[in-house]
């Protein structure tokens, strides 16, 4: 990704934290100079809480539609290179993800779980920052129920 395009941000969903670790890592050997912006559910603020506090910080989930990023406790050595590779992390309410997700659908016929959508919804929430710059999302996860799916694609 980084060798390809280097986008001026890219924003990446945290579930337990290999996603966007992962996505440090290609940044660091690619020698890119993105800055990586974390994506938690609004209903599931333990990795923001933990980024905020320096330190893991529980916290309760309540999402109803980004189950893969519902995590209640931080894993500490994520959190540790969260910290030292990320610039942000930022949350999305489920009615942001919801219409991410609809987005996706309607524009490019992709399908994508809540927390695939995240960072698409986090870039649609923070375009104003970003207007004029190159910014990377991440479509990842279309393990979504076709039930729930009908709903969100209803709006």
């Amino acid at each position: 990704f980084f060798r390809a395009v280097q986008p001026d941000v890219v924003f990446v969903p945290i579930g337990q934290g290999s996603g966007i670790c992962a996505c440090a890592m290609a940044r660091t050997i690619s020698a890119a100079s993105s800055r990586i912006v974390g994506v938690v559910s609004a209903h599931a603020t333990a990795y923001l809480d933990s980024f905020r506090a320096g330190r893991v910080v529980e916290a309760p989930v309540t999402t109803q539609l980004a189950d893969g990023m519902a995590c209640r406790l931080p894993d500490a050595e994520a959190l540790d290179v969260i910290r030292r590779e990320v610039d942000d992390v930022i949350a999305v309410t489920d009615d942001e993800v919801a219409a991410a997700m609809r987005l996706l659908y309607t524009a490019t016929h992709n399908v994508a779980e809540g927390a695939g959508a995240a960072s698409l919804a986090a870039a649609m929430q923070q375009r104003e920052r970003w207007r004029g710059q190159c910014v990377g999302v991440t479509l990842c996860g279309g393990n979504v129920d076709r039930d729930l799916l009908a709903r969100v694609l209803a709006g």
